[in-house]
Protein backbone atom coordinates (compact mmCIF):
# COMPACT_ATOMS: atom_id res chain seq x y z
CA UNK A 1 0.00 0.00 0.00
CA UNK A 2 1.09 3.58 -0.64
CA UNK A 3 0.47 6.79 0.59
CA UNK A 4 -0.95 9.57 -1.68
CA UNK A 5 1.18 12.78 -1.29
CA UNK A 6 -2.18 14.69 -0.75
CA UNK A 7 -2.76 13.09 2.70
CA UNK A 8 0.42 14.48 4.72
CA UNK A 9 0.02 17.91 6.20
CA UNK A 10 2.53 20.59 4.01
CA UNK A 11 3.80 21.75 8.05
CA UNK A 12 4.01 19.64 10.63
CA UNK A 13 4.07 21.55 14.46
CA UNK A 14 3.64 18.31 15.55
CA UNK A 15 6.57 16.41 14.92
CA UNK A 16 5.51 13.25 15.34
CA UNK A 17 2.56 13.92 12.81
CA UNK A 18 4.01 12.50 9.58
CA UNK A 19 4.74 9.44 11.23
CA UNK A 20 1.11 8.94 13.01
CA UNK A 21 0.08 9.50 9.52
CA UNK A 22 2.01 6.93 8.02
CA UNK A 23 0.83 4.57 11.19
CA UNK A 24 -2.61 5.80 10.36
CA UNK A 25 -2.66 4.06 7.05
CA UNK A 26 -0.99 0.78 7.88
CA UNK A 27 2.56 1.29 8.13
CA UNK A 28 4.17 0.54 11.50
CA UNK A 29 8.02 0.76 11.01
CA UNK A 30 8.22 3.92 9.73
CA UNK A 31 11.75 4.83 8.87
CA UNK A 32 13.34 8.77 8.71
CA UNK A 33 16.14 9.14 6.57
CA UNK A 34 18.77 12.39 6.58
CA UNK A 35 22.43 12.89 5.58
CA UNK A 36 25.37 14.61 6.57
CA UNK A 37 28.45 16.15 4.77
CA UNK A 38 26.93 17.28 1.24
CA UNK A 39 28.80 20.02 1.55
CA UNK A 40 32.35 19.57 2.70
CA UNK A 41 35.54 19.70 0.55
CA UNK A 42 36.64 16.37 2.52
CA UNK A 43 35.30 13.31 3.88
CA UNK A 44 32.82 11.02 3.34
CA UNK A 45 28.74 11.82 3.07
CA UNK A 46 27.18 10.40 5.42
CA UNK A 47 23.20 9.20 6.15
CA UNK A 48 21.21 7.19 8.79
CA UNK A 49 18.25 5.69 8.66
CA UNK A 50 16.28 5.71 12.28
CA UNK A 51 12.72 3.65 13.57
CA UNK A 52 11.77 4.80 16.28
CA UNK A 53 8.94 3.31 18.37
CA UNK A 54 5.38 3.80 17.45
CA UNK A 55 4.40 7.44 19.56
CA UNK A 56 8.18 7.50 21.26
CA UNK A 57 8.97 11.43 21.75
CA UNK A 58 12.08 12.52 22.71
CA UNK A 59 12.58 15.83 23.86
CA UNK A 60 15.38 18.15 22.56
CA UNK A 61 15.74 16.11 19.12
CA UNK A 62 15.69 19.01 15.88
CA UNK A 63 17.96 19.10 12.86
CA UNK A 64 21.07 18.42 14.15
CA UNK A 65 22.69 21.95 12.42
CA UNK A 66 20.69 23.93 15.30
CA UNK A 67 21.98 21.81 18.25
CA UNK A 68 25.44 22.23 19.71
CA UNK A 69 28.07 19.71 19.27
CA UNK A 70 27.20 18.59 23.24
CA UNK A 71 23.28 18.15 22.85
CA UNK A 72 23.85 16.17 19.52
CA UNK A 73 26.32 13.78 21.52
CA UNK A 74 23.28 13.18 24.43
CA UNK A 75 20.94 12.78 22.14
CA UNK A 76 22.72 10.38 20.08
CA UNK A 77 23.10 8.24 22.91
CA UNK A 78 19.36 8.60 23.55
CA UNK A 79 18.57 7.45 20.30
CA UNK A 80 20.74 4.66 20.09
CA UNK A 81 18.86 3.55 22.72
CA UNK A 82 15.54 4.16 22.25
CA UNK A 83 15.14 3.78 18.85
CA UNK A 84 13.82 0.09 17.15
CA UNK A 85 16.82 0.36 14.88
CA UNK A 86 19.47 2.52 13.07
CA UNK A 87 21.35 1.84 10.01
CA UNK A 88 24.13 3.99 8.55
CA UNK A 89 25.70 4.38 4.81
CA UNK A 90 28.81 5.78 3.67
CA UNK A 91 30.17 7.03 0.33
CA UNK A 92 33.57 7.69 -0.02
CA UNK A 93 35.04 10.76 -1.51
CA UNK A 94 36.58 9.03 -4.75
CA UNK A 95 33.00 7.38 -5.37
CA UNK A 96 31.48 10.94 -4.56
CA UNK A 97 34.05 12.45 -7.34
CA UNK A 98 33.10 9.60 -9.81
CA UNK A 99 29.33 10.08 -9.28
CA UNK A 100 28.78 13.57 -8.11
CA UNK A 101 27.59 14.35 -4.77
CA UNK A 102 23.64 14.09 -5.50
CA UNK A 103 23.69 10.55 -6.33
CA UNK A 104 26.31 10.01 -3.52
CA UNK A 105 23.67 11.12 -0.82
CA UNK A 106 21.18 9.19 -2.27
CA UNK A 107 23.00 5.69 -2.35
CA UNK A 108 24.25 6.57 1.12
CA UNK A 109 20.63 7.15 1.95
CA UNK A 110 19.91 3.49 0.52
CA UNK A 111 22.94 1.68 2.20
CA UNK A 112 21.34 2.93 5.84
CA UNK A 113 18.14 1.90 5.10
CA UNK A 114 20.04 -1.95 4.62
CA UNK A 115 21.48 -1.76 7.48
CA UNK A 116 18.50 -1.63 8.93
CA UNK A 117 17.89 -4.65 11.10
CA UNK A 118 14.04 -3.78 10.80
CA UNK A 119 12.67 -4.05 7.75
CA UNK A 120 10.85 -0.60 7.14
CA UNK A 121 7.39 -0.22 5.46
CA UNK A 122 7.53 3.42 4.79
CA UNK A 123 10.74 6.39 4.69
CA UNK A 124 10.51 9.73 5.09
CA UNK A 125 13.36 11.20 3.26
CA UNK A 126 14.82 14.73 4.05
CA UNK A 127 15.10 17.61 1.28
CA UNK A 128 13.30 16.50 -2.77
CA UNK A 129 15.13 13.46 -3.46
CA UNK A 130 13.88 10.16 -3.38
CA UNK A 131 16.05 6.78 -3.43
CA UNK A 132 16.45 3.38 -5.46
CA UNK A 133 14.17 1.19 -2.93
CA UNK A 134 10.58 -0.58 -3.18
CA UNK A 135 10.05 0.68 -0.09
CA UNK A 136 7.14 3.33 0.07
CA UNK A 137 8.50 6.42 0.61
CA UNK A 138 7.45 10.43 1.39
CA UNK A 139 10.25 13.17 0.71
CA UNK A 140 9.82 16.32 2.70
CA UNK A 141 11.86 19.77 2.22
CA UNK A 142 13.10 20.77 5.69
CA UNK A 143 12.28 17.26 7.08
CA UNK A 144 14.65 17.52 9.99
CA UNK A 145 12.67 20.23 11.21
CA UNK A 146 9.35 18.70 10.72
CA UNK A 147 9.79 15.17 11.55
CA UNK A 148 11.04 14.16 14.46
CA UNK A 149 12.68 10.36 13.19
CA UNK A 150 14.46 12.50 10.48
CA UNK A 151 15.61 14.70 13.08
CA UNK A 152 16.63 11.46 14.51
CA UNK A 153 18.47 10.46 11.70
CA UNK A 154 20.29 13.57 10.81
CA UNK A 155 21.73 13.76 14.47
CA UNK A 156 23.29 10.20 14.04
CA UNK A 157 24.67 11.01 10.76
CA UNK A 158 26.43 14.03 11.89
CA UNK A 159 27.66 12.47 15.00
CA UNK A 160 28.99 9.71 13.26
CA UNK A 161 30.51 11.59 10.57
CA UNK A 162 32.50 14.20 12.98
CA UNK A 163 33.78 11.56 15.06
CA UNK A 164 35.27 10.34 11.51
CA UNK A 165 36.76 13.40 10.41
CA UNK A 166 38.28 13.78 13.92
CA UNK A 167 40.01 10.26 13.40
CA UNK A 168 40.98 11.72 10.00
CA UNK A 169 42.33 14.43 11.83
CA UNK A 170 45.34 12.64 13.66
CA UNK A 171 45.38 10.28 9.96
CA UNK A 172 46.61 13.41 8.36
CA UNK A 173 47.55 15.86 10.23
CA UNK A 174 47.67 19.76 8.84
CA UNK A 175 44.34 20.51 7.39
CA UNK A 176 42.36 20.51 11.00
CA UNK A 177 40.02 18.35 10.44
CA UNK A 178 39.03 17.82 13.85
CA UNK A 179 37.88 21.39 13.81
CA UNK A 180 36.34 22.16 10.44
CA UNK A 181 35.13 18.87 9.85
CA UNK A 182 36.00 19.07 6.04
CA UNK A 183 34.19 22.20 5.46
CA UNK A 184 35.58 25.12 3.50
CA UNK A 185 36.96 27.49 6.52
CA UNK A 186 39.66 29.89 5.33
CA UNK A 187 42.14 27.93 7.05
CA UNK A 188 40.96 24.81 5.26
CA UNK A 189 41.97 26.21 1.96
CA UNK A 190 44.61 27.23 3.45
CA UNK A 191 46.06 24.16 4.58
CA UNK A 192 45.01 22.96 1.01
CA UNK A 193 47.08 25.72 -0.68
CA UNK A 194 49.70 24.37 1.37
CA UNK A 195 49.60 20.94 1.66
CA UNK A 196 47.86 19.66 -1.60
CA UNK A 197 44.56 17.71 -1.42
CA UNK A 198 44.73 14.69 0.97
CA UNK A 199 43.48 11.13 -0.08
CA UNK A 200 40.32 11.83 1.96
CA UNK A 201 39.41 15.38 0.10
CA UNK A 202 36.98 15.26 -2.72
CA UNK A 203 39.07 16.32 -5.96
CA UNK A 204 36.13 17.54 -8.03
CA UNK A 205 34.85 20.51 -5.32
CA UNK A 206 36.13 24.25 -5.87
CA UNK A 207 38.33 24.84 -3.64
CA UNK A 208 40.33 21.17 -4.03
CA UNK A 209 40.61 20.83 -7.31
CA UNK A 210 42.45 23.59 -8.70
CA UNK A 211 45.77 21.89 -6.17
CA UNK A 212 45.39 18.30 -7.44
CA UNK A 213 48.52 18.73 -9.24
CA UNK A 214 50.47 19.11 -5.77
CA UNK A 215 48.22 16.29 -4.16
CA UNK A 216 50.53 14.17 -1.43
CA UNK A 217 50.62 10.76 -1.64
Amino acid sequence: MKLQGELFPTVADDTLLFEKTANSNGFVFVAGIDEAGRGPLAGPVMAAAVILPIGLSIKGVDDSKKLSSDKREKLFKIIMFEALSVGVGLISPAEIDKINILQATRRAMLAAVKQLSQQPDYLLIDGISTIESTVPQKTIKKGDSLSLSIAAASIIAKVTRDRLMIEMDTKYPGYGFAGHKGYGSAAHLDAIRRLGPSPIHRLTFGGVKEHVDCSIS
